[in-house]
């Protein structure tokens, strides 16, 4: 099994914050600023669609943006510009570039993974993922990921690894308590987020985890 970097898997949050598909990047971080300033410590730069520089460009200003509050940075899909924004991380799909070669490309980086059943989480465990991704939980407009999964089938999977299981899709602060209690390490949240208020959303999630998983992760 692939040597993890323990310094940089200790650093993982339980409030993974991942980024809408905006087209002006001006007010998107000024969304990120006001989630940062609420607490947030984990965003995940996630955008399928656009010219490589424009994605480059904007994952830059969002890699300077958490700089600036210490918050954890994961890029999703794009290897080469993780590594040119010096994101701590990446984070690959069930369709992008195999684990393996992403966690040769990373070294000392953060690398997590999709994953939507069991024989995908294990897989990812034993080729050097850092953490996973579970779900979706709940059902969502965000992305299209297939049929909910439900709190039930998270907490096989926490029970079948020892890697963190961050759960993710149709997660709100209402239903956050289900799924913490499930056995996730954490949450990954888009629109549970940005719809609303955005220092409530925070505040509401940061609560839960502080309450069922304890303060310093947070």
């Amino acid at each position: 099994m692939p040597t993890r970097p323990a310094a940089m898997k200790n650093s993982l949050r339980r409030l993974c914050v991942i980024t809408p598909d905006s087209s002006d990047i001006h007010a998107l971080i000024g969304e990120l600023r006001v989630a940062l300033e609420a607490g947030v410590r984990w965003v995940q730069f996630r955008k399928k669609n656009g010219p490589g520089r424009q994605l480059y460009y904007e994952a830059r200003e969002i890699r300077k943006l958490t700089c600036k509050y210490g918050a954890l940075f994961i890029v999703n899909d794009f290897a080469d510009i993780a590594l040119a924004v010096e994101a701590d991380g990446l984070h690959v799909g069930q369709d992008d570039m195999p684990l393996a070669e992403a966690r040769k490309l990373m070294v000392n980086r953060i690398v997590g993974v999709s994953t939507h059943n069991l024989s995908e989480a294990n897989e990812a465990e034993r080729g050097g993922a850092d953490y996973i991704g579970f779900g979706p939980i709940f059902q969502t407009l965000t992305k299209e990921t297939g049929s909910p999964q439900g709190p039930e089938s998270l907490e096989k999977i926490a029970d079948s690894v020892s890697i963190p299981v961050i759960a993710i899709g149709g997660i709100t602060v209402d239903n956050s308590n289900s799924v913490l209690s499930a056995g996730s390490y954490g949450i990954a949240v888009s629109s549970g987020i940005f719809r609303g208020q955005i220092t409530a959303n925070v505040t509401g999630f940061l609560y839960n985890i502080i309450r069922l998983k304890g303060g310093d992760k947070a």
